[in-house]
C-alpha cells in the first residue's frame, strides 16, 4: 500500500500523534523477507505499530483481548478503510523469543499462564472457535499419508475434543513473543479463540533446536524446564494429573510436527529440508503415543 494511503488512513483515527509528521517503515516477515501490511510509524519521537488486521485479529483484539492486560499491545484507535480494519497499536522496542533464554522463558511462560488462569474454561466464541479449529484439523489430518501417523492423529483428536479449554493464540511461534523490559508480549492473534489448552504452549516449544544458529533456538533442558513450569504453576491448580499433562502434550506437539508432513504431501514438496525434518520427529512421536496407549509413561 502506498504511503499516501496509509496517511489517509491515519487522518481518520484518533492518533496520539499528528499524522502529518509521522514516518512510515514497512515491515517484512521473519521466515521469507516478504514485506506485509504492518508499518512501525516514528512520530514526536516516539514509535508506534500500524496493522491491517486479518482473519479473527480485529474481534479478538476488541473484544476478547481488551481485558488482557500487559501481555498483549495497546490499542489506540481503529479504522476501517475498503473493507479492511486497521489497527494502530503499541510498538514493542525489545527482541523475541527465537533465541530462548531461561529468564525470557519464564516471562513468556508467565504472561500465557496469567492470560490462561483468566480465561480457563470460558465459554466466549469470539475469533477462532473450538468447533472451525476441529473442521481445519480434520482436514490435515487427510494429507500424512502414513497408517502410523494417521493413527496416532486419531488419537491427537480424541484429545483435541476432550481436554479443558482456555484462551489461546494458535500460532504462538517464539517470533510472536516480544519483550519490552520484563514483560513479554503476545502479537500476531489472527487465530485466537477459546481451544484446547495445550494449543499455544505446544506450539511455543514445538520447534525449537539446540543449535544455536537454528532459527528457533531452545534447549533440551529449557524445553523440560518449560514444561513442568507451565504445569506446576497452571495445571496442577486446575487438577490435571502430570502424567494426563505429560500425554495431552505428546499429541498436540505430534500435531506440531505433522504440519509440515501434511504440507509436503498436500503440495507435493517431499524433497523439502521441512518435510525430511519433521516426518521422522513425527514418526517418534507416534510411536511415543503407541506406548502410551500400551499403557506405558511417556518419554
Amino acid at each position: 500500500m502506498e504511503s499516501a494511503a496509509i496517511q489517509e488512513i491515519l487522518q481518520t483515527m484518533t492518533c496520539p500523534f499528528s499524522p502529518a509528521q509521522a514516518s512510515l517503515t514497512q515491515l517484512v516477515h521473519e521466515e521469507d523477507g516478504a514485506p506485509y501490511q504492518v508499518y512501525r510509524i516514528e512520530a514526536d519521537g516516539k514509535h508506534y505499530i500500524l496493522k491491517q488486521a486479518k482473519e479473527y485479529e480485529a474481534e479478538v483484539y476488541q473484544k476478547l483481548l481488551k481485558d488482557a492486560g500487559s501481555c498483549v499491545p495497546k490499542i489506540y484507535a481503529t479504522a476501517e478503510a475498503a473493507g479492511e480494519t486497521y489497527l494502530l497499536m503499541e510498538y514493542i522496542p525489545g527482541g523475541d523469543l527465537r533465541n530462548c533464554t531461561r529468564h525470557a522463558l519464564i516471562l513468556a511462560l508467565d504472561a500465557l499462564i496469567a492470560l490462561q488462569k483468566s480465561y480457563w474454561n470460558s465459554d466466549s466464541t469470539v475469533g477462532y472457535t473450538y468447533e472451525e479449529s476441529l473442521v481445519h484439523r480434520k482436514k490435515r489430518g487427510t494429507y500424512l499419508c502414513d497408517p502410523q501417523l494417521e493413527q496416532a492423529y486419531e488419537i491427537f483428536l480424541k484429545d483435541y475434543a476432550s481436554l479443558p479449554r482456555t484462551l489461546c493464540h494458535d500460532d504462538l511461534l517464539p517470533f510472536n513473543v516480544l519483550f519490552a523490559g520484563e514483560r513479554a508480549v503476545f502479537i500476531d492473534w489472527e487465530f485466537a479463540g477459546i481451544l484446547p489448552y495445550p494449543t499455544s504452549f505446544a506450539r511455543l516449544i514445538a520447534h525449537g533446536e539446540e543449535d544455536e544458529n537454528a532459527f528457533f533456538h531452545m534447549t533440551a533442558a529449557d524445553r523440560e524446564f518449560a514444561i513442568d513450569y507451565y504445569y506446576e504453576k497452571l495445571l496442577a491448580e486446575q487438577g490435571i494429573s502430570y502424567r494426563a499433562w505429560r500425554e495431552a502434550l505428546l499429541s498436540f506437539l505430534l500435531y506440531e510436527a505433522c504440519e509440515w508432513v501434511m504440507i509436503g504431501n498436500k503440495y507435493g514438496e517431499k524433497d523439502s529440508p521441512y518435510f525430511q525434518k519433521y516426518l521422522p520427529m513425527a514418526k517418534h512421536l507416534a510411536e511415543e503415543m503407541q506406548k502410551r496407549t500400551a499403557g506405558a509413561p511417556c518419554e
